[in-house]
């Protein structure tokens, strides 16, 4: 194998999958947002924040029910993986991966990943405010002990609560599906968030109306699609999204990359 040691080389790989996931969205009426770090980059750089390296989108969740059952990839290049479909898989949240690389990633130790892209995706969450928090507690500690099932290391402060609920009687896939029973509605509200565990906290949360539609954005010198009122999203989940962080917090994801 030979590792990837150049971002631009990298980031190159990922947009190669966005501009695949685009074209299959595109083609099977499939709506999807760049958002996150991605989206942050696209208005405030037209491109990737500088010193990020990877691609976040989000998909309303009938979409991504979609395209987890219908994406292929022609070539054999790229494929979907998520947690409902992957033993043993870390994330709660859909990535494509090129298959034709290799990622060493802390959190997947014993699990082989490509070089990817994340898709989330976005449900409706309750109207109520503190309805919605205690949702959003349980949806945390339902992550924490389904983290701990899954990782050979310890993703916890705590031994103790660790090996809690590490031995926690339920399975994953019970879990799992006390996860979807919690956090996806099947009675439209308000509002919208993304409810995996790498999802923003209860402030995240945005108006529905925010995903009525789609709009052209450009990123790395090409059209994509993100939400109409992508604005209004993210100042609601970082603040003041157009001034640059201080030094210490301009930080990259921990990993390596490889060709096979």
């Amino acid at each position: 194998m030979r590792k990837i040691e150049d971002i631009q080389e990298l980031r190159s790989i990922q947009m190669g999958i966005l501009d695949d996931v685009h074209r299959f969205c595109e083609a099977h009426g499939l709506r999807y947002f760049l958002s996150s770090g991605t989206l942050i980059g696209a208005v405030r750089h037209k491109g990737y924040i500088p010193w990020d390296d990877d691609i976040d989108i989000y998909m309303p969740r009938k979409d991504y029910e979609q395209f987890l059952k219908m994406f292929t990839d022609k070539e054999g290049t790229y494929r979907v993986i998520n947690p409902a479909t992957e033993p043993h898989y870390y994330y709660t949240f859909a990535k494509v991966v090129d298959q034709r690389t290799r990622m060493v990633e802390k959190e997947t130790e014993g699990y082989e990943i490509g070089v990817y892209m994340d898709i989330f995706p976005v449900d409706f969450v309750s109207d109520n405010l503190q309805k919605r928090e205690r949702i959003f507690k349980q949806k945390k500690l339902l992550y924490k002990i389904r983290r701990c099932k899954i990782s050979k290391t310890n993703p916890l402060k705590s031994c103790m609560a660790y090996w809690v609920y590490k031995c926690w009687p339920m399975s994953v896939k019970q879990i799992e599906r006390k996860i979807r029973r919690l956090i996806v509605l099947d009675v439209p509200t308000t509002m919208v968030c993304n409810m995996t565990e790498a999802g923003p906290s209860i402030k995240g949360c945005f108006p529905a109306e925010d995903i009525a539609s789609s709009v052209d954005i450009e990123f790395e010198g090409k059209q994509y699609k993100t939400m109409v009122g992508y604005k209004d999203y993210l100042e609601r989940t970082y603040g003041d999204y157009m001034t640059m962080p201080p030094v210490e917090q301009r930080v990259t994801h921990k990993f390596e990359a490889y060709w096979k």
